[in-house]
């Protein structure tokens, strides 16, 4: 695991690991196995049998009681006058601590090492090998390794606390585990400058050194990187593991290193986590409804990859599956409380196999809580989570209500936070606050709009669930429905069997006014919406339009009270979707021609006009009495003096000369016409 080195604990004189002893009654210098029983090689016959398991030993009373009082009880204490045989099953460090145990009653040296001292030291403590029984003891004597070897370095503290697994509860009460995971704390909490030891992480050289380097090729030559340690103790079980982080929170690291050793920790241990191409399954106390067992794939991408099986062999047994859950919720409770202190993808991973798992409820409502405080940070790949309870879904909708509820509530909480402030700082914080709410609001608006859109094709997801998360986002959280808008397309596709009702019903968490030019226009042809909403799509898009074309109007006229409907259009832009700017270019381009057709419809009317007037000055014209020229006024007054003369001439004479003298000045006067 690691490369030889030379720690703080080299250079102390311990035998260089070594324990002997003088004092002993029987004459040895080894002991000799035959296949599972071991022997010492002396001419004295033995008179103690000791069985531990399926190894048995073949020992001498005197040294063993000379040193241990377990076995000075054992045999004294025994209604046997002359016993010969003790069975040893429940001591610690199995067979192997007792043959260093036993060797080191026989005066043989023994090799201390960092994988055999916590078994050792174990074994010491239930044999009871103290100082009463003779000095400088098998207890005394692994203390002291222990205190001054192991614990003063970062290889050997790691490798006994690896060793103590077997050892519960021996290792935790004599604080073994207790001890090393401190030793460990102190070590990655200290300033990487200052690591001189050699570690799992470090990183190895691709390109051949140079001079320099070969000449000096300390640790010190290359940085050291904050997260140094994070291979060694991921190495550890989770019990060990959650007693190292613990330690190391108390001594005061920065959360994101924390939170960053719980995901790399995480990924080693939990292979349907990120690992791509394990499978983790649900075994018996897991499994979903159905008759084959369920393997979910570990290369998720955010689909529903599942390889169904019937073969029990296949799948995850039991305890694998409750060492998994007991996993999950270690993790799940020594997370740091800090917001980012992991990142919410992961988070949502581990909901996932937490709900797969069947994890504790409360652990697994405290999970929710914490992906729901950066819920702006997910993406539609992690959102899509499969349901696992007995529902028709496909994908667990219900879950992610849950999350944008606790979404809601933070933001809530975070908006009334500021408490005993100035005024001036509190408008301050409420000017940035509301800015960061806004921003998250408008993230989380469109993830949820992926994520209908994605689901809405699922034919088993029912309107009530569908209208509910649509609806659950305030009208301000959406600067454009246009997301929204593909969702209800797509789930009136899905379900082509809904009534007219139902789709009126769906389409009324959409707002019509927010749809951009491509929506509207999609809106307008698309035969799946009900009548009504297509009017309102047409009616909204020609008062966007007019409005448009008057405050073009409004603002060419130079009027100084006129302010721009957005004050920074380049900010409304990249805070809205592409669609939407799209939408934007063509609305003006649509706004720019129908100016130059009012321009020319205006050209033309004025034209109009003016013919007009010329063709009711000629009908005036036309209508009003000829004026007469003075010629023909005076042949008239001639007339008239000539026919008033003959009257008055032939006024006693008869009917014809009178009628003669009226048809004269006409025929007269019509042949002068």
């Amino acid at each position: 695991m690691w490369d030889s080195e030379s720690e703080s604990g080299a250079g102390r004189d311990y035998d260089n690991g070594v324990l002997s002893s003088n004092k002993h009654g029987v004459q040895t210098d080894r002991f000799e196995q035959r296949g599972k029983s071991w022997f010492v090689a002396t001419d004295v016959p033995s008179d103690l049998l000791v069985q531990i398991g399926d190894f048995s030993f073949h020992l001498h009373k005197y040294p063993l009681l000379s040193r241990s009082g377990k076995m000075n009880r054992l045999i004294y204490d025994s209604r046997e006058v002359d016993l010969s045989k003790v069975s040893m099953d429940e001591i610690p460090g199995g067979a192997e601590a007792f043959e260093l145990a036993a060797k080191f009653c026989y005066g043989i040296a023994v090799d201390l090492t960092a994988t055999n001292i916590s078994g050792l030291r174990c074994a010491a403590e239930y044999l009871e090998m103290t100082e009463d029984l003779e000095e400088g003891n098998l207890i005394f004597k692994t203390e002291a390794f222990l205190s001054y070897v192991v614990l003063s370095s970062w290889r050997d503290s790691i490798l006994v606390l690896k060793s103590c697994e077997k050892l519960s509860p021996w290792a935790e009460n004599l604080q073994i585990v207790r001890r090393c995971s401190e030793s460990i704390a102190w070590k990655a909490c200290a300033n990487p400058k200052g690591i001189r030891w050699q570690y799992t992480g470090k990183p190895m050289k691709v390109s051949s050194p140079s001079w320099n380097e070969m000449k000096d090729s300390s640790p010190s030559r290359s940085p050291v990187p904050p997260d140094w340690w994070y291979e060694d103790v991921s190495i550890l079980r989770i019990d060990h593991f959650v007693r190292v982080i613990t330690a190391i929170k108390v001594k005061g690291m920065r959360y994101e290193l924390v939170g960053a050793a719980i995901t790399h920790y995480a990924t080693k241990t939990l292979p349907g986590l990120i690992k791509e191409g394990s499978t983790g399954s649900l075994g018996e106390e897991g499994s979903s409804s159905g008759s084959g067992g369920m393997v979910v794939s570990g290369n998720w991408k955010g689909g529903l990859h599942m390889i169904v099986s019937g073969n029990k062999d296949d799948q995850f047994s039991i305890t694998q599956t409750r060492d998994q859950r007991m996993i999950i919720e270690s993790l799940i409770s020594i997370i740091p409380p800090q917001k980012d202190s992991v990142s919410c993808s992961f988070l949502l991973r581990l909901l996932r196999m937490a709900n797969l798992l069947k994890v504790a409820p409360a652990l697994v409502t405290e999970l929710e809580k914490r992906v729901g405080m950066q819920f702006e940070q997910a993406t539609l790949a992690d959102l899509l989570i499969p349901c696992y309870s007995k529902t028709d879904t496909m994908y667990d909708v219900d879950l992610v209500q849950r999350l944008l509820e606790h979404f809601l509530i933070q933001e809530q909480m975070e908006t009334e936070s500021p408490g005993r402030q100035s005024m001036s700082e509190k408008h301050m914080y409420d000017g940035i606050q509301r800015s960061n709410n806004s921003n998250a609001k408008m993230r989380v608006a469109r993830l949820v709009d992926s994520y209908l859109t994605e689901v809405s094709r699922d034919k088993n997801l029912s309107l009530t669930k569908f209208q509910v998360l649509a609806e659950a986002l305030p009208e301000s959280a959406r600067s454009c429905d246009d997301g929204l808008y593909r969702a209800i397309d797509s789930y009136l596709k899905a379900h082509p069997t809904l009534s007219e009702h139902e789709r009126k019903r769906l389409c009324r968490v959409m707002d019509c006014q927010k749809l951009s030019m491509d929506a509207c226009m999609h809106a307008a042809q698309n035969e799946r919406l009900p009548l009504r909403v297509v009017v309102q799509v047409l009616f909204s898009e020609q008062v966007k339009i007019s409005n448009a074309i008057a405050s073009n109007s409004v603002k060419e006229t130079g009027d100084p009270h006129y302010q721009p409907l957005v004050q920074n259009r380049k900010t409304l832009l990249e805070g809205t979707p592409q669609s939407f700017q799209e939408g934007w270019a063509a609305a003006k381009k649509d706004i720019n021609t129908l100016k130059f057709e009012l321009e020319t419809v205006k050209t033309k009317y004025l034209e109009l006009q003016h013919e007009m007037e010329n063709l009711q000055r000629q009908f005036d014209k036309g209508t009003k009495p000829k004026q007469q020229s003075a010629w023909t006024s005076g042949w008239k007054k001639l007339s008239k003096i000539t026919k008033m003369n003959t009257m008055e001439n032939n006024e006693v004479g008869g009917q014809n000369n009178v009628a003669q003298a009226r048809k004269a000045p006409r025929r007269w006067r019509n042949s002068i016409s």
